[in-house]
């Protein structure tokens, strides 16, 4: 089967690959396995220097990694570049910081000495999705080589550039061969891979579909997983907010990577009394973005990674409008070559339009009115999603209530939903389970293992009677 990268913008066929073999995906599996056994026993400091030096890779060939990308999946090449700087962060975060993450935590207890021990699982298979082809990456490889552990990746198979350019990195910075390997594999060999037992966990960021099937696997191994899937992320804006800077806001948190974020708002929740006024600012904010060619800087919005991205955005489109809803602005591919779709919004959805709770991956917004904090909160849960959530709204009270009562793996006040490696990452319900970035990252593939000491001299015997 050939993995292939198609431009976007285009259509050009740029470059063709062949998958790996059952024999060379063996050979893989074998060398990631030897791989593990030395570099667990690497010090923090050594694993540390090394990724120190994957990031100064990734600034001094930021444009080069920034132009792959824009070229294989279509992001705007402003947006690359940003990812490409945003990995080298993540690198350097968890270099200055695992070896404080990973060292042993004493807990007193009586006379014992206890503590705990986080130590490292073995080779993770990582399989990871189009969207964010550097960032998503990264941000589990960082974490996961620091705690010890090696890494395999299967990367989507239209960015197999992006997945060779990654292993040729960490093999650049000094890491051995074996730590971090790239598998130009298809879909359909992934689960013999995850049922090997030499392959300790797994985590996977994509559909909701594909952390179904992969979570099937894993379940019938008992195989530790974390699943970060799709969401139908909320975006609320109440009568106190600053409406400027939420519209503004709105504009971004929907176009971000062309749409095609999970953590993107895609449902605008916006309270009656200023609906109108949100309405008569966003849609000129949305029409007045210039999409097209994604290498171009003044660009906005570049193209949908696929022709089925494209197909599916306007069923879903087609069928809210069919449904009922109100289509202000845009709702059509554009034409000519690449796979580009018109910035649009909807109005008027009813509850069996199909924007009205499913993840859209592109550039369209739903806009809904509600009444008052409660109706927001019961409409921002209407959906089985539960990423993130964006509220607007300078009345305390409110906060409050829209922080404890979404039901949402994070929730951002005053700000678009965005990651960082300082914060978890994840979310609930049909979001997935286990958490990306920050601390809780590190423990996600790591043994904690408790250990319990008494360090109390055994009582003597006392000597047998004569």
């Amino acid at each position: 089967m050939a993995i292939t990268t198609i431009n976007p913008a285009t259509g050009e066929l740029l470059q063709t690959f062949e998958a790996l073999t059952t024999e060379q995906i063996e050979a893989k599996i074998l060398r990631a396995t030897y791989a593990f056994a030395a570099h667990r026993r690497t010090p923090c400091a050594e694993r540390a220097r090394k990724l120190l030096q994957v990031a100064a890779i990734l600034d001094a060939e930021q444009e080069a990694f920034a132009r792959v990308m824009t070229t294989e999946m279509g992001k705007t090449y402003t947006s690359a570049l940003a990812e490409v700087a945003k990995s080298a962060t993540g690198c350097r975060y968890y270099a200055e910081n695992a070896e404080r993450f990973l060292a042993d935590e004493e807990i007193k207890i009586d006379a014992a000495r206890s503590y705990v021990r986080y130590q490292p699982l073995g080779p993770v298979l990582a399989i990871m999705p189009w969207n964010f082809p550097f960032w998503q990456v990264f941000r589990f490889a960082a974490p996961a080589l620091m705690a010890g552990n090696v890494g395999l990746l299967k990367h989507a198979s239209n960015v197999p550039q992006c997945a060779l350019l990654i292993e040729d990195i960490f093999r650049r910075a000094g890491f051995a061969e074996g730590v971090f390997q790239t598998l130009l594999i298809g879909a359909g060999q992934v689960q013999p891979i995850l049922e090997d037992g030499r392959i300790a966990a797994a985590t996977l960021t994509g559909s909701e579909g594909a952390g179904r099937q992969v979570a099937s696997v894993a379940g019938r191994q008992i195989k530790k997983l974390v699943l970060e899937l799709g969401g139908s992320d909320p975006f609320i804006v109440m009568p106190s907010a600053n409406l400027e800077s939420a519209v503004k806001t709105a504009v971004s948190a929907r176009i971000v990577n062309n749409g095609q974020s999970c953590v993107a708002a895609k449902r605008f929740l916006v309270a009656e009394p200023i609906a109108d006024a949100f309405l008569e600012r966003f849609i000129p904010a949305m029409a007045a973005l210039k999409v097209g060619d994604p290498l171009e800087p003044t660009t906005d919005v570049g193209p949908l990674a696929t022709p089925s991205t494209v197909a599916d955005l306007d069923k879903q489109v087609q069928g809210s409008v069919a449904a009922g809803a109100q289509c202000l602005l845009g709702g059509k591919r554009l034409p000519g070559p690449g796979n580009f779709y018109a910035p649009t919004v909807l109005v008027d959805i009813p509850q069996e339009a199909p924007v009205f709770a499913e993840e859209t991956f592109g550039p369209v917004a739903a806009v809904f009115r509600v009444q008052d904090v409660s109706g927001a909160i019961a409409l921002a849960n209407a959906t089985s999603f539960g990423l993130g959530a964006s509220v607007w709204t300078n009345d305390e009270a409110e906060q409050a209530r829209f922080v404890d009562e979404i039901e949402a793996g994070m929730v951002f006040v005053n700000s678009m939903v965005a990651s960082d490696p300082r914060l978890p990452f994840g979310g609930v319900k049909h979001s997935g389970y286990g958490r990306e970035l920050s601390s809780h990252g590190i423990y996600e593939f790591v043994n904690i293992k408790t250990v319990s000491i008494n360090g109390r001299p055994a009582p003597q015997q006392e000597p047998a009677a004569e």
